[in-house]
Protein backbone atom coordinates (compact mmCIF):
# COMPACT_ATOMS: atom_id res chain seq x y z
CA UNK A 1 0.00 0.00 0.00
CA UNK A 2 1.35 3.41 -0.95
CA UNK A 3 1.65 5.73 2.04
CA UNK A 4 1.48 9.47 1.76
CA UNK A 5 1.46 12.46 4.05
CA UNK A 6 -1.86 13.18 5.76
CA UNK A 7 -2.39 16.82 6.42
CA UNK A 8 -0.71 20.06 7.25
CA UNK A 9 0.77 19.21 10.65
CA UNK A 10 2.27 15.93 9.49
CA UNK A 11 3.78 17.65 6.46
CA UNK A 12 5.06 20.63 8.46
CA UNK A 13 6.65 18.36 11.06
CA UNK A 14 8.39 16.26 8.41
CA UNK A 15 9.55 19.33 6.46
CA UNK A 16 10.92 20.87 9.66
CA UNK A 17 12.71 17.62 10.46
CA UNK A 18 14.31 17.71 7.01
CA UNK A 19 16.00 21.02 7.91
CA UNK A 20 17.48 19.69 11.16
CA UNK A 21 20.47 17.42 11.77
CA UNK A 22 19.80 13.70 11.96
CA UNK A 23 18.92 12.52 15.44
CA UNK A 24 16.63 15.19 16.84
CA UNK A 25 14.54 14.73 19.98
CA UNK A 26 10.81 15.39 20.04
CA UNK A 27 11.34 18.40 22.30
CA UNK A 28 13.99 19.85 19.97
CA UNK A 29 11.59 19.33 17.11
CA UNK A 30 8.88 21.11 19.11
CA UNK A 31 11.17 24.14 19.56
CA UNK A 32 12.00 24.18 15.85
CA UNK A 33 8.31 23.98 14.93
CA UNK A 34 7.53 26.88 17.28
CA UNK A 35 10.26 29.00 15.69
CA UNK A 36 9.18 28.08 12.17
CA UNK A 37 5.41 28.44 12.56
CA UNK A 38 4.95 30.76 15.52
CA UNK A 39 2.82 28.12 17.27
CA UNK A 40 3.93 25.66 19.94
CA UNK A 41 2.30 22.27 19.40
CA UNK A 42 1.47 19.96 22.28
CA UNK A 43 4.15 17.39 23.08
CA UNK A 44 1.61 14.59 22.74
CA UNK A 45 0.67 15.75 19.25
CA UNK A 46 4.30 15.68 18.16
CA UNK A 47 4.93 12.17 19.46
CA UNK A 48 1.66 10.88 17.98
CA UNK A 49 2.64 12.17 14.55
CA UNK A 50 6.21 10.87 14.94
CA UNK A 51 4.83 7.39 15.69
CA UNK A 52 2.58 7.58 12.64
CA UNK A 53 5.48 8.74 10.44
CA UNK A 54 7.69 5.96 11.79
CA UNK A 55 4.99 3.38 11.01
CA UNK A 56 4.99 4.69 7.43
CA UNK A 57 8.83 4.45 7.36
CA UNK A 58 9.15 8.21 6.73
CA UNK A 59 11.05 8.60 10.00
CA UNK A 60 13.49 6.38 11.86
CA UNK A 61 14.32 6.52 15.55
CA UNK A 62 16.97 5.27 17.90
CA UNK A 63 17.50 5.47 21.64
CA UNK A 64 20.44 7.65 22.64
CA UNK A 65 22.77 6.99 25.55
CA UNK A 66 21.53 8.23 28.93
CA UNK A 67 22.63 11.76 29.73
CA UNK A 68 25.69 12.07 31.95
CA UNK A 69 23.84 13.79 34.78
CA UNK A 70 22.32 12.30 37.87
CA UNK A 71 19.04 10.70 36.91
CA UNK A 72 19.86 11.29 33.23
CA UNK A 73 17.52 9.47 30.91
CA UNK A 74 18.01 8.12 27.44
CA UNK A 75 16.20 10.04 24.71
CA UNK A 76 14.59 8.77 21.53
CA UNK A 77 16.12 10.58 18.57
CA UNK A 78 14.34 10.86 15.22
CA UNK A 79 15.64 11.27 11.67
CA UNK A 80 13.89 11.66 8.34
CA UNK A 81 14.38 8.64 6.08
CA UNK A 82 14.82 8.47 2.31
CA UNK A 83 11.16 7.51 2.04
CA UNK A 84 10.27 10.62 4.07
CA UNK A 85 12.24 12.87 1.71
CA UNK A 86 10.50 11.20 -1.23
CA UNK A 87 7.08 11.72 0.41
CA UNK A 88 7.85 15.44 0.87
CA UNK A 89 8.88 15.73 -2.77
CA UNK A 90 5.67 14.02 -3.90
CA UNK A 91 3.58 16.25 -1.63
CA UNK A 92 5.23 19.34 -3.09
CA UNK A 93 4.62 18.17 -6.66
CA UNK A 94 0.93 17.60 -5.92
CA UNK A 95 0.66 20.97 -4.17
CA UNK A 96 2.36 22.75 -7.08
CA UNK A 97 -0.12 21.15 -9.48
CA UNK A 98 -3.05 22.19 -7.29
CA UNK A 99 -1.78 25.76 -6.98
CA UNK A 100 -1.17 25.87 -10.75
CA UNK A 101 -4.86 25.24 -11.42
CA UNK A 102 -6.02 28.27 -9.38
CA UNK A 103 -7.09 31.42 -11.11
CA UNK A 104 -4.52 34.24 -11.10
CA UNK A 105 -6.66 36.13 -8.54
CA UNK A 106 -6.04 33.42 -5.91
CA UNK A 107 -2.52 32.31 -6.77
Amino acid sequence: MSESLRGTFETTLLATMATLPHGVSGLDLRRALAERTGRTPAVGAIYTVLQRLEAKAFVTSRVDEPRAVRGGRARRLFSISGAGVHALEEFRKRADIAWGTLSPDLA
